[in-house]
């Protein structure tokens, strides 16, 4: 497919990023079930709910332009999120596997901050201040994830993955 313009470059990234968002939503409760500890499996789970609510606004979003919401797969994070679950499985001491999970949650949380900034960058230039506002409000639950799971890295998994 060609693009003719940032307007349709924007769309086509926003269908990946619902796509995206749809792998996390199957991926999360894995990712839970397989922590060890209870304060990782509970922010997976925080973080579950804020990915069906980010969903539901990047559903809203499309349907402001008049696009097909399942137009695009997300290769990138099929791609990451498969790693993650082989990465994981290779672990049998719960500790190490919980670092590790947090590891591939933050490779998650980055590609993320990463798509939500372009995204909310291109909606501010083209004039879609409703959609930055969303895109700008998601960003900002990325990055919270990102921080608590590194908090919760170094103040608990960590620490007891080297023990």
């Amino acid at each position: 497919m060609k693009f003719e313009n940032l307007t349709q470059i924007y769309i086509s990234e926003l269908q990946e990023q619902r796509s995206a968002e749809e792998q996390l939503i199957q991926a999360l409760p894995k990712m839970a079930e397989m922590a060890h500890d209870a304060g990782l499996g509970a922010a997976l789970q925080e973080h579950l709910r804020e990915t069906r609510g980010q969903l539901d606004r990047l559903d809203e979003i499309l349907a402001r332009h008049g696009a097909e919401p399942r137009a695009h797969t997300d290769r990138s994070m099929e791609t990451i999120l498969g790693e993650a679950g082989k990465w994981a499985m290779m672990i049998d001491d719960p500790e190490p596997r919980d670092a590790g999970i947090i590891a591939s949650a933050q490779r998650v949380e980055h590609y993320e901050i990463a798509v939500y900034g372009t995204l909310a960058c291109w909606a501010g230039q083209l004039g879609l201040a409703e959609d930055a506002d969303a895109l700008l409000a998601i960003l900002e639950e990325e990055k919270s994830a990102d921080e608590k799971l590194s908090e919760l890295a170094k103040r608990e998994v960590n620490p007891q993955a080297a023990a």
